[in-house]
């Protein structure tokens, strides 16, 4: 887990896809590397918050590290779940699940490698 710290991200090529591997307070979220605006590099983007609705006049920031904004044209995505910020019922960027498997008995520590494979719509990433 230290080679995504909290507030981090990795940006993995599994079977041909980039995928994004974003680290939320301790929980690990994959999104599709890939804006369905223009095709951008979504997972390159800014990670930030958004403001909450709130009375005229008063902004409420909420949610920091949760979304990502699009390095192209700034469409924002919550990283939890890939649905757009402005429009979550239609516009969407493809989120995979992710498992952290614990270390297996007798592995060497100093030895960092993580095993990720794909299944189906399913990303799995062993972080140790």
């Amino acid at each position: 887990m230290e080679e995504i710290p909290p507030g981090g991200r990795k940006i993995i090529e599994v079977e041909g896809k980039s995928i994004g591997v974003f680290n939320i307070d301790g929980h690990f979220h994959a999104l599709r590397n890939l804006c369905p605006h223009q095709l951008a590099p979504l997972c390159q983007g800014k990670v930030t918050g958004m403001c909450e609705d709130s009375p005229v006049g008063e902004f409420h920031w909420v949610r920091q590290g949760e979304i990502i904004r699009c390095p192209w044209h700034a469409w924002e995505f919550d990283i939890k779940t890939g649905k757009s910020i402005f429009n979550p019922h239609k516009v969407r960027t493809k989120s995979y699940p992710v498992t952290v498997a614990p270390a297996e008995a007798g592995e060497d520590a100093s030895v960092e490698s993580y095993p990720v494979s794909v299944k189906g719509d399913m990303v799995f990433v062993q972080l140790g």
